[in-house]
């Protein structure tokens, strides 16, 4: 990707280097107080207290054993910016991808005769706390609605990597399928999905959960339209990249991976033929109107 030269956004959150979060603040240690007249009345309940106040006092560093690591680099060809710290390679450059999906999203919200609110990004180690709850850096990236920011550990480029998806590229296809679902949540689709999906059979709920994201791929295809043909910044190559990352994290394919049997009732984010369909689909529309995955998987 030519990105080096491309507008930052002013959206990203750093939180890297903070302590991971856990089971400290003032809420445990709250909750811990309120039952300690209770535990005290017995033997064991000394034992729970104790082991309790260990959870408390040990819960921000549960997730510290990578905090000290490193943002992965891009691959070999890849060279710091000037002035720049070389581990801070890839946060410029997610920085410039969520700028480029602002400009994008931006006008086409314009177009529409409204007005884009961009995300935030968030930059984390290990763990975090979102609106959406503690997670860590194992669910990989992720979108919450409650607070309208975008999650992203750096080291899951080298999960990609692992995955058989390795290039900028490909990192980049997955920052703007995340951004892909504030689109959703702006438009107003999430809520009607997650609704939906309460009143559902599990494998209905999982079937609008995969409608859901194969959207999400298909704006991200949407946005690699505009980045190419406005602004340049694919070379060649680039699209096959996107597509195998799409395809790396098909349910089936991670399915395959872990060991089990391929399930298609218990997939909740789409088949890797599927998903490289939608980011393609995208990318050779450039037109939302033509990411309309509930209108073309109700019928099947």
């Amino acid at each position: 990707m030519r990105w080096r030269k491309g507008r930052r956004s002013s959206n990203v959150e750093d939180r890297r280097g903070e302590p991971s979060p856990g089971g400290g603040g003032l809420g445990g240690l709250g909750n811990l107080l309120a039952l300690a007249p209770f535990l005290l009345r017995s033997k064991r309940g000394w034992l729970i207290l104790l082991a309790l106040a260990a959870l408390y006092y040990f819960g921000g560093h549960l997730f510290s054993g990578m905090s000290g690591s490193q943002s992965p680099s891009l691959g070999p060809d890849s060279q710091t910016a000037p002035g720049a710290a070389p581990d801070d390679e890839v946060a410029q450059f997610v920085s410039v991808v969520l700028a480029d999906t602002e400009d994008t999203w931006g006008q086409m919200f314009r177009q529409a005769g409204t007005e884009y609110t961009p995300p935030k990004l968030v930059l984390y180690n290990d763990a975090v706390r979102s609106a959406c709850g503690l997670s860590s850096a194992a669910v990989g990236p992720f979108y919450c609605p409650g607070d309208f920011k975008v999650y992203l550990d750096l080291n899951f480029l080298n999960e990609l990597k692992k995955l058989g998806a390795p290039g900028d590229f490909a990192f980049a296809y997955v920052i703007a399928h995340e951004v892909g679902h504030h689109v959703q949540n702006l438009m107003g689709t999430s809520a009607k999905v997650q609704q939906a999906r309460m009143q559902a059979d599990k494998v209905t709920a999982n079937r609008l959960s995969v409608m859901l994201e194969l959207q999400a791929d298909c704006f991200a295809g949407v946005w690699a339209f505009y980045a190419h043909r406005d602004r340049q910044m694919l070379e060649p190559g680039d699209i096959e990249e996107g597509l195998r990352a799409a395809a790396a994290v098909g349910d089936d394919h991670l399915q395959r991976r872990s060991g089990r049997a391929v399930s298609p009732d218990a997939f909740t984010h789409g088949s890797a033929e599927q998903r490289a369909y939608w980011f393609r689909e995208g990318f050779s529309t450039g037109d939302v109107n033509q990411c309309n995955t509930f209108g073309a998987l109700s019928g099947q």
